[in-house]
């Protein structure tokens, strides 16, 4: 299950409503506001199911999981960047087309991927077509 942050549209009573109408981009604020909102406006002489009540509790705890475990999985992905990287310094590298050369000083390691900058004062972008040395 893969959770993502969605925009909300104001509706003419001014509540957010969910830009989308795929479930799978619904992220854990955006579920729980729901939820509150159906409470609050629920019709007290017709209280809601009682079975539909812990379906949505249930939900709401997996869509919390999924929060959680997205950000353990990030964790672990920098973490791996990380030791990666470090495996290229002092190594020499070569870019894609051979244009850039150099040996690795130091790496940084940024949500988009990892830079090596070179003794030579240039930087390569770590990824296909590299030559390690």
């Amino acid at each position: 299950m893969q959770v993502a942050t969605t925009n909300s549209a104001a509706t003419s009573a001014g509540t957010p409503t969910p830009a989308a109408a795929d479930p799978s981009t619904l992220d854990y604020s955006t579920f729980l506001r729901l939820l509150i909102a159906q409470m609050k406006n629920q019709d007290p002489t017709k209280p809601m199911d009682s079975a539909q009540f812990v379906s949505q509790l249930a939900s709401f705890s997996s869509v919390e999981q999924a929060v959680k475990t997205n950000a353990k999985l990030d964790a672990m992905m920098s973490a791996f960047a990380l030791t990666q990287a470090e495996g290229f310094i002092g190594r020499t590298i070569v870019s894609a087309d051979g244009s850039i050369a150099g040996k690795v000083v130091s790496v940084r390691v940024a949500s988009d991927g990892a830079v090596a900058f070179l003794d030579n004062g240039q930087s390569i972008v770590l990824g296909p077509g590299i030559t390690v040395a």
